[in-house]
């Protein structure tokens, strides 16, 4: 076995990589909250198939629950403004 460090490109690689599988992970847990979130929310009895109020309801669901993580992570991306401390009033016998 060598202790050889790897190369640059290797790191970068591993990186991208390392990433690409986050990135995965996270949309795989956001198809997981969702499809709990829709199924409670419309499934009253499961059954063999979605009738068309459950069909629609999840439909409804699933466009709203995409449309406020897109708007929370729009929300995030926006650098907040910075705040100034406000000034300190000093009260007292002139």
């Amino acid at each position: 076995m060598s202790d050889a460090e790897p190369s640059e490109s290797q790191t970068r690689e591993l990186q991208q990589f390392m990433e690409s599988e986050n990135q995965k992970a996270v949309i795989q847990a956001a198809i997981s909250k969702l499809t709990d979130i829709c199924f409670d929310k419309c499934i009253a009895k499961p059954g063999a198939k979605l009738d068309s109020s459950e069909a629609n309801c999840v439909a409804n669901c699933a466009g709203r629950f995409l449309d406020s993580s897109v708007f929370v992570v729009n929300r995030m991306m926006v650098p907040a403004p910075v705040r100034r401390p406000a000034p300190h009033v000093i009260t007292g016998c002139l």
